[in-house]
């Protein structure tokens, strides 16, 4: 059997974790409070093990598996959000995703992106979109129950509608799908939340960045990376510089 790239890997790994979501509890036999729970730990235990057989030696920085502060000194670390909206998931919607990032040299290099209520799957090698030309009001995404100050004022400042969704994977993907055009975050992430969607929007020839411009850096030793900024290329100035005057007093 070849050898699989890393972005077959990922998407495979990704689909693999999505099925396994999908069928938990299809026979009822557990409840929505602990519906989130058994799917964050029979994901994280099935991608972890399938990466481990076919990456030995790479690193794993997961969300819900314990930490190893070695991989800081390794080039290559998979970054893992085994259910990414466990609320959403744990409500039987369809706004959660599946994140199996690769930083190498903390990079955001390789990513999978799988929404698997919708039956979709994003990945870096994908053919990049081609966007229509931007008409009217620019769209954004934003959590459905705290979108940040910051948000709500950029939104203001360039009239945008701002669109409430779950998962920040699946709110990533509307704009690599073209549904949005602005997806805007503060207060909060961690590594897991946004490498491979962050790596699958660059390979669609997005912008992605912190919120004040700079670069996106993977396995720190401190995975918190609590902002950023994913949207249309030709929105990236207009964003950045409405973010830099925003009033958040």
């Amino acid at each position: 059997m070849p050898v699989q790239t890393d972005a077959e890997l990922a998407r495979a790994v990704a689909l693999e974790a999505g099925a396994l979501l999908r069928k938990l509890c299809a026979t009822g036999d557990c409840s929505g409070a602990t519906l989130g729970k058994r799917g964050d730990v029979q994901a994280n235990a099935a991608i972890i093990a399938h990466l481990k057989a076919a990456r030995p030696d790479d690193f794993i920085l997961s969300e819900e598996a314990a930490d190893n502060s070695a991989r800081c000194s390794a080039r290559r670390v998979w970054v893992v959000d085994p259910l990414d909206g466990t609320r959403e998931f744990s409500e039987e919607r369809d706004d959660w995703a599946v994140h199996i990032g690769l930083a190498i040299d903390g990079a955001p290099v390789t990513g999978a992106v799988a929404l698997p209520a919708s039956h979709k799957v994003f990945v870096t090698d994908d053919a990049p979109p081609a966007y229509p030309a931007l008409s009217g009001r620019p769209r954004m995404v934003v959590s459905r129950s705290r979108p940040p100050a910051v948000a709500v004022a950029v939104a203001a400042a360039l009239d945008a509608e701002m669109i409430p969704m779950g998962s920040a994977g699946a709110k990533a993907m509307a704009v690599v799908e073209g549904r949005a055009d602005i997806y805007l975050h503060a207060g909060g992430q961690y590594e897991w939340d946004n490498c491979a969607p962050v790596a699958v929007a660059l390979a669609a020839g997005l912008h992605a960045s912190r919120i004040d411009g700079s670069a996106l850096v993977y396995n720190c030793l401190n995975p918190l990376l609590p902002d950023l900024l994913i949207c249309r290329a030709e929105l990236a100035e207009s964003v950045l510089t409405a973010i830099r005057e925003a009033d958040l007093d």
